[in-house]
């Protein structure tokens, strides 16, 4: 029955679990903080919920083969794998979500690889401050481009709908969490980072430091990083002094939106 929920109400799912967990996530950064926020809350919120609305506009009206819809016309066809063995629903829709989600290890790790892609991806890291809003700040090209690969990878699994729909909304969720600005004890920090990336580890990802931007690139559950040897438990100068951001947008003004969707198209 939860499965028929999920196909009848996928728009109201996703909307619903965001609002919530961003509501909550907010909530406890006032209470709880962190690091101590230098730049203008007000503005950085504003525009960077502005990209998190262009990008939602983009894919739910301007690419009309998303993933969801991808899944659908899949199974409709016998397309993919899944489509086309005979597993239990709970057995497939868990192997794809956790097939999508290393994709998405992989396509982070190649996207601050490739000049071009890091490019577009820069503008995420690019933001002065760390907190919820970080988490839905990328560039409308890097939204299509993910769009495109995740897609791909739908219609070659043949994924179950349920499945997509639950990994956009995992993913979602967990990019707000991860990117908060809210004190974990140490303690329950490091229990936690069995299963799930939590915001001092992903807060290293977000370091000027190079060597640690290269690093921590999960999202979602932290073990492909430590396959892959990509960990980095701690930043070299603390959460409380390091340094935020990129060496090339370092500017106040950079915080705004024209700033922000123009970033790609900037060199040294």
């Amino acid at each position: 029955m939860w499965i028929e929920f999920l196909h009848e109400h996928e728009l109201l799912v996703r909307i619903t679990s965001f609002l919530c967990i961003f509501a909550v996530i907010a909530l406890f950064e006032s209470l709880a903080p962190r690091r101590k926020q230098i730049y203008p809350k007000a503005i950085r919120w504003l525009n960077n919920l502005v990209i998190t609305t262009i990008n939602t506009s983009l894919t739910r009206w301007l690419l009309p083969i998303a993933a969801v819809a991808t899944a659908l016309i899949a199974e409709q066809h016998s397309l993919g794998l899944f489509n086309n063995i005979n597993l239990p629903a709970w057995l497939s829709i868990s192997m794809a979500i956790v097939v999508l989600d290393i994709t998405i290890y992989f396509q982070h790790r190649v996207f601050h690889q490739v000049p071009y892609l890091w490019r577009v991806h820069r503008m995420h890291h690019a933001d002065l401050e760390f907190d919820v809003t970080t988490g839905v700040r990328f560039h409308p090209i890097e939204i299509v481009l993910s769009m495109i690969i995740k897609t791909a990878i739908v219609l070659i699994l043949g994924a179950p709908i349920a499945a997509v729909i639950l990994f956009e909304v995992i993913l979602s969720v967990t990019s707000l969490f991860n990117h908060a600005n809210i004190n974990i004890p140490k303690s329950v920090d490091g229990l936690l980072r069995l299963f799930i990336v939590t915001p001092d580890m992903h807060r290293v990802h977000h370091s000027i430091i190079k060597s640690e931007t290269n690093s921590n690139f999960c999202f979602n559950v932290p073990w492909w990083d430590y396959l892959f040897k990509t960990y980095r438990a701690q930043p070299q100068d603390g959460h409380n002094n390091m340094v935020i951001g990129i060496e090339l947008f370092r500017e106040p003004r950079e915080l705004w939106l024209d700033k922000l969707l123009l970033q790609p198209f900037k060199s040294k």
